[in-house]
């Protein structure tokens, strides 16, 4: 998805939680019927291991005939990783990827040295009531490999491993976790799980990952003696085991994200992400003069540069 505007995502109150290291609240902005959360970049943080752009998409629910349409436009030196809980999204690239994601699947799309990509809804869906409800979120890679080749992987709801206990459920989108390892491939270290907890459910959360932090979907959620409602990301402390709990009397749903400890800052323009200002400038002008491949099926129309 393009980088749209939002204000700076504002740290939370304090709470009395060891085990937690900061608490952003992001802030939300309505985009013509949908409502978009930012979380990441914030001034207190730009990366929790790789994510270094975390977007809530809805929820939303559209009028007939409308839904999302987010025109072409590039991406460098990034992955994007977009994952919904309701609704779908069809994605097209200049890969000649066409591809409809739905709940519980996963899209990868490694734009490397270069990628232009759009994400609309069917006009099909559009007829029936389009609703959106998801995350997008880009990861910063690793230093060596900013310039690969561009690539482009979807899986299916099917393939993604899950751990439940009857009361706790977990889908393991990226990494390992509970004694799993999801089959999605990534440049660094990169966890991503979606956790459910039936009420007074607990779930147990290790201190293997770098840099770690829970991001609130819905309900209300219990670390030590505090809880948390939904919309906030509770950065954890680094080697502290938690465990998370359903402090709420309906269902509770938490995305937990994280992964290494990317090996130094990086500069984020509009929809480019570099370690090296020099590469964003170039991107600029490189979209500013059609360099860029377009997208099959999709070349009609464009995000202009800022």
């Amino acid at each position: 998805m393009s980088y749209l505007e939002c204000d700076e995502p504002i740290p939370g109150e304090p709470q009395t939680v060891d085990a937690i290291d900061t608490i952003i609240v992001p802030r939300a902005r309505d985009l013509g019927g949908l409502e978009v959360r930012r979380v990441l970049p914030s001034r207190e943080r730009q990366m929790v291991g790789p994510f270094i752009f975390f977007d809530q998409m809805g929820p939303a629910e559209f009028v007939l005939g409308e839904g999302l349409d987010v025109r072409p436009h590039p991406h460098i030196n990034l992955a994007t990783l977009t994952y919904l809980f309701d609704g779908e999204v069809l994605h097209r690239d200049s890969l000649g990827t066409e591809q409809i994601i739905r709940p519980g699947a996963v899209n990868l799309m490694c734009a490397g040295q270069g990628i232009v990509h759009s994400e609309r809804m069917d006009e099909e869906y559009k007829t029936r009531g389009a609703e959106l409800f998801g995350l997008q979120t880009w990861l910063a890679l690793p230093r060596d490999k900013e310039e690969v080749a561009p690539t482009f992987a979807h899986h299916g709801e099917g393939e993604l491993p899950i751990i439940d206990d009857g009361k706790a459920q977990a889908r393991l989108v990226v990494g390992s976790a509970w004694g799993e390892g999801s089959p999605v491939a990534t440049y660094s270290d990169t966890l991503f799980a979606d956790v459910t907890l039936a009420p007074k459910a607990t779930i147990p959360i290790d201190a293997d990952q770098e840099e770690r932090a829970i991001y609130t979907v819905a309900g209300l959620v219990k670390i030590g003696d505090a809880t948390f409602e939904a919309g906030q990301l509770l950065v954890l402390r680094p080697g502290e085991a938690i465990t998370v709990e359903n402090a709420g009397a309906v269902e509770a749903r938490f995305a937990l994200v994280g992964g290494a400890t990317m090996e130094g800052p990086r500069y984020i323009w509009w929809n480019f992400v570099s370690s090296r200002k020099e590469r964003i400038e170039q991107a600029k002008e490189e979209w500013r003069t059609g360099r860029f491949d377009t997208v099959p099926g999709d070349e009609e129309e464009f995000i202009p540069l800022p």
